[in-house]
């Protein structure tokens, strides 16, 4: 690391972060919150004390759904305009422990739900960046920040990271802790990482969970992969196809074992069951703004929480039965098939044209409520240019064995860099 061996400051590197940030940010939107000269101090500080940890005086963006103590916390709804929390979050205070450097706080969709902020996609303006971790994703493919925290409650990591052409880590639900989050679905909501490549993303990540810096550890012979397309394929765009298909031909030519996992035929009561798992648990978890700031809540997010409300206690309990039901399917069929993986569709094709919607989260939710861990990485582009991402699956807390699989894919399957601009 270059800051470690003393060839750049973090006050170099923090500050090629703000101005690259002047450049590109009046038409991203990327940030609800930045203090230029507050970072840069920061970045002082770090240069003048002994290194802290394995991240001392790297620059790290935080969605603006988690709390960071010496920021505002806006959630991305005016109910928390200047809301400041009194502590950090429990991923931020170990990132700082490492020695992280807080940049600011990124766009988020409204209490991390599909009404989007201002963000556009740095790779086309007029197209969604995806959500709801939009600012994180799109700062980071801007080239702004090497690494942002995201969250995922359906698709908010993997989706945005497709659309931007950067890699996006939901670890396995309940790997990295959640105090100082704005839940959404607590049985749902696990908080990940997005950045430009395989290396932060393990880096963050292993400060994160306190794995050590060990380097993964390599692949010994190549991966058996299952190819599985969901009950939603037929929802996926010739581009989603093609990246998918394509991928899989080119890991199977590099050695790969690649064999289709049939698809079962209720598998789609999971999309079901989680339909009433995230309204039951959202609604709740916003129920003291439902009751007292209801008028201050977008169309789509009341529509939302009045159904979640509607659904009984004895709904959620048979959506939650039917989860784990499934989440012993696959665990079983990955053991029965001796699968180091499961390869299949991030997104439906490339970012939507508009900034209206942040696009489908069909393809990412089903393995939010599975408690897997995910990967997405910018392996295609479609028809018009625009990246789409390939999807890779893991065991449940085998996190670390998924990176090491990621980490052989981009080194068989070269990703597609994101345009910095």
């Amino acid at each position: 690391m270059l800051i470690a061996a003393r060839q750049l400051t973090s006050e170099e590197l923090v500050g090629a972060c703000l101005d690259h940030i002047a450049i590109r940010e009046p038409v991203v939107r990327a940030w609800s919150h930045l203090d230029p000269a507050m970072a840069r101090q920061a970045a002082r500080s770090c240069d003048a004390t002994a290194p802290l940890g394995p991240l001392h005086g790297i620059p790290v963006a935080v969605k603006d759904v988690i709390d960071v103590f010496d920021m505002p916390t806006g959630m991305g709804s005016s109910i928390y305009d200047g809301y400041r929390p009194p502590a950090d979050a429990a991923c931020v205070a170990t990132l700082r422990a490492a020695g992280a450097v807080i940049l600011g706080k990124t766009v988020t969709a409204e209490f991390a739900g599909v009404s989007p902020g201002p963000t556009t996609n740095p790779l086309a303006v007029t197209h969604t960046p995806g959500g709801s971790s939009s600012g994180s994703a799109a700062a980071v493919a801007a080239g702004m920040i090497p690494v942002a925290f995201g969250t995922q409650t359906g698709g908010s990591i993997l989706r945005p990271a497709s659309f931007c052409g950067i890699v996006g880590f939901k670890p396995s639900f309940g790997t990295v802790n959640r105090a100082g989050l704005k839940l959404a679905a607590e049985g749902l909501d696990t908080i990940g990482l997005m950045a430009r490549d395989i290396d932060d993303v393990v880096l963050f990540w292993s400060a994160l969970v306190g794995r050590g810096l060990a380097p993964l550890a390599p692949r010994a012979t190549p991966p058996r992969l299952a190819l599985f397309r969901s009950h939603h394929w037929n929802r996926a765009t010739v581009d989603t196809v093609n990246a998918v298909e394509g991928t899989a031909r080119r890991l199977e030519a590099e050695g790969a074992v690649v064999e289709e996992l049939p698809l079962p035929d209720e598998f789609p009561e999971l999309s079901r069951a989680r339909i009433v798992i995230n309204g039951y648990e959202r609604a709740r978890a916003l129920a003291w703004e439902w009751a007292h700031h209801r008028d201050q809540f977008s169309p789509m997010l009341s529509q939302t929480l009045v159904q979640g409300w509607s659904f009984s206690s004895e709904n959620y309990l048979a959506a939650i039965r039917t989860a784990e039901r499934w989440r012993s399917w696959f665990a079983g069929a990955m053991e029965q098939g001796r699968y180091d993986g499961v390869i299949t569709a991030s997104v439906n094709g490339e970012a939507p044209e508009g900034l209206v919607s942040t696009g489908d989260a069909s393809f990412q939710e089903i393995w939010t409520i599975l408690h897997v861990p995910t990967i997405t990485l910018p392996l295609s582009v479609g028809g018009t240019g625009l990246p789409v991402g390939v999807q890779f699956v893991g065991r449940r807390l085998a996190d670390e064995a998924l990176l090491s699989l990621a980490k052989w894919v981009t080194q068989h399957s070269v990703p597609v860099p994101a345009d910095l601009g």
